[in-house]
C-alpha cells in the first residue's frame, strides 16, 4: 500500500514528543507522526508515481497549521477514541480533492470525510491547550507501507517528469 504524505516538520514532531508523557496510558501511542494526503493503493510503483505526478502537475506549495488537539470518538476503523493534532489547511484539502478525483477515495475516510490530522494515539483522552504551529508545505512524500520507507519525494509546485522515474534505492535490512 502506498500513500502520499506531508512531511511533518521538526517543530510538530517536538510537540508530539512533548505530549508523549500524557499519552502513556493510551492503548496505543503513535511513534511515527504523519500527515496523510491520500491513500493510493498497491499498483506498480512506476505506474503509480507517474499517475501521481500527472495528477499533481502544477500543484502549488501551501500552508498548514496545527490548531489544537481533537479526537474521533467513533473512528470509522479501529478502536476509539483517536486523539490527534488538528490541521487547518485549505491547500491540503484542495490537494486531497484533486487526488480523490484520480485515485478512488477510501469510503468513510477520504473524499468528503477527509479530516487533516496527525494521530497521537488511540484509547485515551487528552485535554491540553497548545500553541498553533504554521509551516509551508513545499514537498510531499510517496510512502511505501510494505517496506516502511519513503519511496519518492515530490517538490511543490509539482512538475511531471519526462520519461521513466529514477529507480528507488534498494531497501537495506539488517539480518
Amino acid at each position: 500500500m502506498y500513500s502520499l504524505n506531508v512531511p511533518v516538520p521538526g517543530e510538530v514532531s517536538r510537540l508530539a514528543a512533548d505530549l508523549f508523557p500524557q499519552l502513556v496510558g493510551f492503548d496505543r501511542v503513535r511513534e511515527r507522526h504523519t500527515l496523510l494526503v491520500k491513500r493510493l493503493g498497491d499498483e506498480d510503483f512506476y505506474t503509480l508515481e507517474s499517475r501521481l505526478r500527472q495528477a499533481l502537475a502544477g500543484a502549488p506549495a501551501f500552508e498548514a497549521r496545527v490548531t489544537g488537539i481533537d479526537s474521533f470518538e467513533q473512528p470509522p476503523r479501529g478502536p476509539g477514541p483517536v486523539v490527534y493534532l488538528a490541521i487547518e489547511s485549505p491547500g491540503l484539502v484542495e490537494l486531497h480533492k484533486r487526488l480523490a478525483a484520480t485515485f478512488e477515495p477510501v469510503a468513510g475516510l477520504e473524499g468528503d470525510d477527509y479530516t487533516p490530522h496527525i494521530t497521537l494515539g488511540r484509547g485515551g483522552s487528552l485535554d491540553v491547550d497548545i500553541d498553533p504551529i504554521t509551516w509551508t508545505v513545499s514537498q510531499l512524500e510517496l510512502f511505501d507501507a510494505k517496506h516502511r520507507e519513503v519511496a519518492s519525494r515530490i517538490r511543490l509546485p509539482a512538475r511531471v517528469r519526462a520519461g521513466r522515474p529514477a529507480p528507488r534505492r534498494p531497501c537495506l535490512r539488517r539480518s
